[in-house]
């Protein structure tokens, strides 16, 4: 595991050390070896942020025009840390379940249809800014937490990072173990 993740797993597991469910999840995660990714970053927007922190967002949706994570990168019982953009890390969910699409008209149609009040759309710009994406992932999140916010270094323009849980020592960016 890479100082990045060592750092940011042993805040959350002094964040939520009395919690067992966290405990578990968290302590599971130690022994993963080269399994799939099992920690995400995802920097969210207003009012998404807010809405999933209030659980009136219950999946989180990404579209895109090629293959980028979270798609096929996200599985059941992954943990996604949930960044303000510009700002801190303040929440933690587990990942209830995920859909992967390749995106035609029908299939756009039918995740408007059966999603829009999970997803919980600001408006009808929401639908139309991603009717051209080719690519949709969603994630069905649940046990919501707030966190006591802490900040990363992250400085790149991606909305989703996926990190392997692996001992190769990259550091993505660097933790900042202070709350801002």
């Amino acid at each position: 595991m890479g100082t990045w993740q060592a750092d940011c797993t042993a805040h959350l597991k002094r964040t939520f050390g009395g919690n067992s469910l966290w405990r578990n999840h968290l302590n599971a995660n130690d022994n993963l070896d080269d399994q799939e990714p099992r920690l995400h970053l995802a920097v969210c927007i207003e009012p998404y942020l807010s809405y999933i922190l209030e659980g009136k967002k219950t999946v989180e949706s990404r579209f895109s025009s090629v293959k980028c994570s979270p798609f096929q990168k996200v599985q059941k019982d992954d943990l996604i840390l949930l960044k303000r953009a510009a700002g801190p890390v303040v929440g933690l969910c587990r990942v209830d379940a995920v859909w992967f699409y390749e995106l035609d008209p029908s299939t756009f149609q039918e995740i408007r249809q059966n999603f829009s009040r999970a997803i919980c759309p600001d408006g009808p710009d929401f639908w139309t800014s991603r009717k051209h994406a080719s690519f949709a992932t969603l994630i069905s999140i649940s046990n919501v937490q707030r966190l006591p916010p802490f900040s990363v270094g992250k400085r790149d323009r991606r909305g989703w990072v996926t990190f392997p849980l692996s001992t190769s020592g990259k550091q993505p960016w660097p933790y900042a173990q202070n709350p801002l």
